[in-house]
């Protein structure tokens, strides 16, 4: 029997990307429940292949006990385009379909300030055009009681 493909989902934090895995599920039963991979080996291997446009592949390996794990690659490149994909693995069956390549660009720190500075910039207006309107009611040019001058009433 071959495992896989796992379920992989990606997000890019700053230099890094946020990796989370999902098992495949298994067609086993007992009791008519269906059993997960790690009701079925306890403990599986999974393999992270990294790899950007220039070629370069960065491979890591651990052990997973969840049927949903999250993990961090980090000290990577900001702004750079990275694809990720996932291959699960067990001690007693090594037959496994590696996840589709899921491909995410890595945020970069101008990007970070840019948000910041972008929100900032929102409220600063918010506040001038609020600060503009009440210094305009008060000074009577909008929202006026009297709509006729004084000598015509």
């Amino acid at each position: 029997a071959f495992l896989g493909p796992p379920e992989v989902n990606i997000s890019s934090c700053l230099n890094c990307i946020n990796v989370t895995i999902k098992l495949p599920t298994s067609h086993l039963r007992k009791n008519e429940k269906l059993l997960s991979l790690i009701d079925i080996y306890e403990e599986l291997d999974y393999g992270i292949t990294l790899k950007t446009l220039d070629g370069d592949h960065k491979r890591l390996h651990k052990k997973m006990t969840e049927e949903i794990f999250s993990t961090v690659i980090e000290e990577l490149y900001p702004n750079r385009n990275y694809c990720v994909s996932v291959m699960v693995t067990a001690s007693l069956n090594k037959n496994s379909i590696p996840s589709a390549w899921k491909c995410v660009t890595t945020d970069s720190v101008a990007q970070q300030d840019y948000y910041t500075v972008a929100v900032a910039g929102a409220v600063c207006f918010s506040l001038i055009l609020a600060g503009a309107l009440k210094c305009m009611h008060a000074g009577g040019y909008i929202l006026q009681k009297n709509l006729l001058p004084h000598s015509l009433v």
